[in-house]
């Protein structure tokens, strides 16, 4: 087997994978061993290419981003794993090895992406990980995305450092402390370069950098700032040249700002955007190179071979031994993000949901081929975010959304797709408080569980249509608190973004009893929990007292067997909580019980449903996996058996089987859970415990 046809790729909710055949099969080479899905960072040894280092959690901080649990390591390939600590850092950007040993390994750590800590910067190792020394730490609020070193000479060392914060509300990237810094002694001592000549006197943010190993002495690097460009320098960092000004280098820096150096040519250099530029003049002037998706954020080149490289977008990773001329296909990694599942009264069911970064997609639950293949799924409307809902009357029906209020119905049967989104006007790039109604990012899409012609959507308003969503009426006040102080433009104080993910203020779960019509439960994403019992004429606010004041109400469930009851999932991670909230009422809301016990306390969770035949017995869905409760949530135990360290965005009870949209691993089936319902059933004698054998 040859060598140079060895790959491995992190994917930021998927673990690690290997390919030995240049990318025409992957591997999941992590399970097993790995405790949080979510890879930052991925270098092999040069010296040892058994050697790997993995840093978990990735830098580009998206509303949902995952957080990670320190470095792993193999010195086998792959096939088992060493977890070696820094577990506080929570987004590792880089991981840099030096060339001839290696023991001598860095690490750069971002640090919490919601709130301040202390295990951020740079981190050196010298014995494989088994100890770490801080060797640059800039303060609990900056941490460290990009780290090169010098091919010429590996104790030279470049770092950039950041000031970001994710939260409810907004994305912050940049400001004091953010900059370019030197060690010429691997790391011992630092100098700060930010304000050499040439460079940004201003305010500045994200920086990526590269340094060539064709030329001694050149870096560039791609900064965000008022009048941010990429920059070169020529002697080691101590004047820069101003290059390219092209805006689209640098466009949402937050989510990019990738730059690498060719090994072998010193004037090539690639930009990684929402395009991929390559640049054959020294970064001043760029052109647009194909690739099989967009969204790119890294890519290695083979120091020996530059024709040999690996790229990683939000498609996935592609292989390329012609320089990026043609790529592996992207359709052998089953690494789709997914925000919620919706299934239809076909024979077999078929799946239904919206990936990040990708379409929504519908494939069946079962194939008369020997796999689910290429050829059994559709686009089904709407876009990556999508709640979708099918018609059980008619599934060739489809209701789908996407991000700001977009919302289609589709009809499979003749394939056409309208736009029936319940506002026309989109407000891209503008703050929340400046649009009519808020709509999040992922918003609810319900069909009345006793009328298929009832069909609901909400923003900050629940809003109801009568005719397939030709028209639309206003059901409800604004069921949020409706703080303007926190809809403001997103971003900044340098680069402002506002595409929906921030927008706040807006229901963001939404049920109907499927025992009782007109019984609806709204929770929205700043905390609060109203019910409805006269078909939407009153609505009274109902939200648990034990509720932190600005939780994300995720996914509210009424029972199947019981209307006075229904249960609830919260998070608060991106106020940097990462504790789990359940909750269940008896009483239509007036009281709640918080019912967590037996899930980890730094294991979130966004999703929570009952059997649809077994009264009590209920499933959760964690940032890592899957739980059940066999006594109506006084216990949690770990359903996760095959399933992946993964997150669990959502699950669906449908025709004996539990599915489950994972947010970074596809859609996984756990099939016939009678046994569980047997369980349950034999829980009333005593204590249920599941045991895998």
């Amino acid at each position: 087997m040859l060598r140079s046809h060895v790959f491995y790729f992190g994917s930021t909710g998927g673990g690690v994978w290997k390919t030995t055949d240049g990318g025409m099969y992957w591997e999941n080479i992590s399970d097993g061993f790995f405790k949080r899905a979510s890879v930052g960072a991925l270098a092999v040894a040069p010296s040892d290419p058994n050697v790997l280092y993995v840093g978990m959690g990735e830098t580009t901080i998206r509303g949902n981003v995952s957080h990670g649990d320190g470095v792993y390591k193999t010195t086998d390939g792959g096939k088992t794993w060493m977890h070696m600590g820094l577990e506080d850092t929570r987004h590792i950007g880089k991981v840099r090895i030096h060339p001839q040993n290696p023991d001598l390994v860095y690490v750069a750590a971002l640090g919490h992406a919601h709130g301040p800590n202390s295990e951020r910067g740079i981190y050196r190792s010298i014995d494989g990980g088994k100890t770490w020394d801080h060797i640059l730490f800039r303060g609990e609020e900056i941490g460290s995305h990009d780290l090169v070193m010098d091919p010429h000479n590996p104790r030279v060392l470049y770092a950039a450092f950041w000031r970001a914060r994710r939260l409810p509300y907004t994305l912050q990237s940049g400001g004091e402390g953010c900059g370019i810094f030197k060690s010429t002694d691997g790391g011992d001592t630092w100098t700060e370069i930010t304000r050499k000549p040439g460079l940004p006197q201003g305010v500045i943010g994200k920086i990526g950098l590269a340094v060539s190993g064709a030329r001694a002495d050149r870096i560039w690097a791609i900064i965000e700032a008022e009048d941010g460009a990429v920059f070169r320098s020529d002697d080691g960092g101590e004047t820069w040249e101003r290059l390219s000004e092209e805006r689209d280098l640098w466009k949402r820096p937050w989510y990019y700002q990738h730059i690498f150096a060719d090994p072998q040519d010193p004037e090539t250099i690639w930009i990684l955007n929402e395009d991929c530029f390559k640049s054959n003049d020294g970064g001043r002037t760029f052109v647009k190179t194909a690739t099989p998706h967009g969204d790119h954020h890294d890519l290695w080149i083979d120091p020996h071979n530059p024709q040999r490289i690996i790229m990683g977008h939000d498609g996935g990773a592609c292989v390329s031994f012609n320089g990026g001329d043609t790529w592996s296909s992207l359709y052998n990694q089953p690494t789709a993000e997914f925000y919620h599942v919706a299934t239809d009264t076909q024979v077999p069911y078929r799946i239904y949901g919206g990936q990040q970064d990708n379409s929504t997609i519908t494939v069946p639950s079962r194939s008369r081929l020997s796999a689910i293949t290429q050829a059994d799924y559709y686009e089904i409307g709407g876009g990556e975010s999508a709640y979708i809902a099918v018609r059980p009357d008619n599934p060739n029906i489809v209701y789908a959304g996407s991000y700001l209020g977009y919302l289609t119905r589709y009809d499979h049967h003749t394939g056409q797709l309208r736009d029936i989104s319940v506002w026309p006007e989109s407000y891209l790039g503008g703050p929340a408080k400046d649009a009519k109604y808020r709509f999040q990012w992922t918003f609810p899409i319900l069909l009345s569980p006793h009328d298929p012609n009832v069909l609901y959507a909400t923003g900050n308003h629940v809003f109801r249509s009568m005719d397939e969503g030709s028209s639309w009426e206003e059901i409800s006040p604004d069921l949020t608190r409706n703080d303007k102080s926190k809809m403001e433009s997103s971003g900044g104080p340098i680069t402002h973004d506002n595409v929906g993910t921030e927008y706040y203020g807006t229901i963001f779960a939404f049920a109907e009893s499927p025992l009782e019509q007109g019984l609806f439960w709204a929770g929205s994403d700043d905390g609060l929990v109203h019910i409805s019992r006269d078909n939407s004429k009153t609505w009274q606010d109902v939200t648990p007292a034990d509720l932190p004041k600005w939780a994300l109400i995720s996914i509210i469930e009424p029972s199947p067997f019981d209307a006075a009851t229904a249960y609830l999932a919260a998070t608060c991670y991106k106020s940097d909580d990462f504790q789990p909230y359940l909750f269940k009422t008896h009483d239509y809301g007036q009281t709640w019980t918080k019912i967590t016990a037996g899930i980890r306390t730094n294991d979130f969770t966004r999703v929570i449903r009952e059997d649809t035949e077994q009264r009590g017995l209920l499933y959760a869905g964690t940032e890592t996996g899957v739980h059940v409760s066999f006594d109506d949530g006084d216990h949690w135990q770990s359903l996760q058996l095959n399933l992946p360290t993964v997150p669990i965005h959502d699950l669906a009870i449908k025709d004996g089987d539990l599915v489950a949209a994972t947010h970074g691993r596809s859609f996984w089936i756990l099939d016939d859970i009678s046994p569980l319902r047997q369980l349950e059933s034999d829980s009333d004698q005593g204590h249920s415990e599941l045991r895998q054998a």
